[in-house]
């Protein structure tokens, strides 16, 4: 089922997300398979289940439209549930970001460049991946939505200034996307 893709500006946005209880494996399986949908509907390459209104700590990539682009990325998809960092490389790279839930916005952002997780997959099997560029980037980013961090507040100050009234009437509902999005006004 394809749900609403909640807005900057929206409560749950800036929550962080409960762990989920893995031993839901229906409810699960059903908010990962709703997710995924919701994602490609959007054309997004990641969304956290903050993004669709569920406050837990859920997130799925998938960087196989990007192939073009980052060939290394042709079969990457990840579901994870409860996913944690277990490291983080201290050398960055700047790429520029944007969101489903802040759409027609984009800034450049710091990410370390190289990390490792530690999560449980789609069949709740606990695994631990250590991941570089693109795909560090897309899961970097998604977990900040599980910490109620959107990617402009890591945006340079000038650039967080620039985008003041765009993310205002964003959080008001005023914008324009191809697909079904929600605010809490």
């Amino acid at each position: 089922m394809i749900l609403p893709i909640y807005l900057y500006g929206s409560q749950v946005l800036r929550e962080k997300a409960a762990e989920a209880d893995i031993e839901q494996h229906e409810e699960l399986t059903t908010l990962l398979e709703d997710m995924y949908e919701t994602m490609k509907n959007a054309d997004g390459c990641g969304l956290a289940a903050p993004q669709v209104g569920h406050s837990l700590r859920v997130l799925i990539v998938d960087g196989s439209d990007l192939a073009d682009r980052y060939p290394e990325l042709a079969d990457f998809i990840r579901r994870m549930i409860n996913p944690v960092f277990t490291f983080k490389s201290d050398e960055m790279c700047t790429y520029t970001e944007g969101c489903l839930s802040v759409p027609n916005i984009d800034a450049d952002i710091d990410r370390p460049k190289v990390v490792r997780i530690r999560y449980f997959d789609e069949n709740f099997q606990e695994k631990e991946e250590e991941f570089d560029g693109f795909a560090a980037r897309m899961l970097q980013h998604e977990m900040d939505h599980l910490d109620g961090v959107v990617f402009t507040d890591r945006a340079a100050p000038i650039r967080k200034k620039m985008l003041g009234s765009k993310l205002n009437n964003i959080s008001k509902g005023n914008v324009t996307t191809s697909y079904r999005v929600k605010t809490d006004k």
